[in-house]
């Protein structure tokens, strides 16, 4: 039980190393995008708002790929403007399951109705 412990504070403490070596641009996306809750979705450009830099929407999903815990950091619920999923470190196949588990409906890629499931900052 104690390795288990030990493997788990390994496991944050490299979390946090990976965190805290993040431009601090970086960590604002990161950490507004961990305000998503599950069941909700944002756009690459409401989350470039939210951090007081509006036209830094392609920044902001550069952001993303750095995103160092895809568990605590849902990144996969930020998708284009136009509704459609967007890219995916661990590819779009794998962001349209995510997705799915959390009860959002998807046509080819698409968000169905997701106007209705933005969540605003």
């Amino acid at each position: 039980m104690n390795s288990e412990s030990n493997s788990e504070r390994h496991k944050v403490n490299l979390d946090l190393y990976k965190f805290e070596n993040l431009t601090d641009f970086t960590k604002a996306v990161l950490l507004a995008t961990k305000k998503i809750p599950p069941g909700k979705i944002t756009t690459y450009k409401f989350l470039a708002q939210a951090i007081k830099r509006p036209k830094a929407i392609r920044a902001v999903a550069s952001a993303l790929k750095k995103n160092p815990n895809l568990i605590k950091i849902p990144c996969h619920r930020v998708i284009r403007s136009d509704g459609r999923i967007g890219g995916y470190r661990l590819g779009s196949k794998k962001k349209s399951w995510l997705l799915r588990k959390e009860g959002i409906v998807l046509t080819k890629d698409r968000v169905n109705y997701f106007e209705e499931l933005i969540y605003k900052f």
